[in-house]
């Protein structure tokens, strides 16, 4: 069902009664993932569908039914391996037995993840004959996975509608942007392992981490906020880029996530696997009754 919601969306985005063209700018590890297949999808039935990479990555390559651009990064997919590597042992090695060490480790992964996000932006954003080349496509839509803001500035340069599937980031930074509503009261802040049914100190708590998400998303985009005012020549930031979303396709499901407000522009997706399962093996009531 999420697949088709999904699919209904785009083909709304690209026109429904001729081909459209996408331009797909993943994050990632699993986050390109879990949007590959729908991209594939996409692309078999018809639409242009043109996916960036960088030259090196954990995961990201060709893909069928696409057109595939890649652009030079500074770095090796080795390089890559060991830095994410080094980035994860400093994230689980932090402290979070008590509310204030929660805390802590919070701020601290906003300066790990800060520095992951941007490490491959300047490579697109200031290659100018491939921002050329995909201004000359003239796409429809982008869509883009925002834990790496590279995509968010790419559809605000080329002034087309984005699309944002992402999983929940730390800072918040969709309940930001989208000005969804966000009560203290009853909706935990990620990582605070608080429940929907808080006691005051836990209600004080998850109202100071709340009152603090704007600088928290501030802290996390410090380096991409000054790498989108460069690229679009004014003052901007990725939370105000991104209050101008079409659409948010939440890689979540309420089975899993205590209620919450949403917007009418977001779409829960569901937690999308990483590849399409195999079919269930055959097994007769012989083998059942040998077991």
């Amino acid at each position: 069902m999420a697949g088709v919601w999904l699919l209904l969306s785009l083909f709304f985005f690209l026109g429904s009664a001729e081909a459209g063209k996408l331009l797909v700018i993943p994050s990632d590890g699993s986050h390109w993932l879990g949007m590959k297949h729908f991209v594939e999808e996409l692309g078999r039935r018809g639409n242009q569908v043109v996916v960036v990479v960088p030259e090196a990555s954990l995961s990201m390559g060709p893909s069928q039914n696409t057109t595939t651009l890649t652009y030079p990064v500074n770095y090796t997919k080795a390089e890559l391996e060991a830095s994410l590597a080094g980035q994860i042992n400093t994230i689980l090695s932090i402290d979070i037995s008590t509310d204030l060490a929660k805390f802590q480790a919070f701020i601290i992964s906003m300066d790990v993840l800060q520095r992951f996000i941007v490490r491959s932006a300047e490579g697109l954003l200031f290659n100018e004959d491939l921002m050329k080349k995909l201004q000359d496509y003239s796409f429809d839509a982008i869509l883009t996975d925002p834990f790496e803001p590279v995509g968010v500035i790419v559809g605000e340069y080329l002034s087309i509608p984005a699309i944002y599937m992402q999983v929940n980031l730390p800072c918040g930074v969709d309940t930001l942007a989208s000005k969804c509503p966000n009560p203290a009261s009853y909706v935990p802040q990620r990582s605070t392992h608080f429940t929907d049914q808080m006691n005051l100190w836990q209600r004080c708590v998850n109202l100071v981490r709340t009152l603090m998400q704007p600088m928290a998303c501030r802290s996390m985009h410090t380096y991409a906020d000054e790498i989108a005012s460069r690229v679009l020549q004014r003052k901007t930031s990725i939370v105000e880029i991104m209050s101008r979303a079409a659409l948010w396709f939440m890689r979540s499901d309420f089975a899993f996530e205590f209620p919450r407000p949403l917007m009418p522009n977001m779409v829960m997706i569901g937690g999308m696997s990483t590849k399409k399962p195999k079919p269930l093996s055959q097994v007769s009531s012989h083998n059942y009754m040998c077991m």
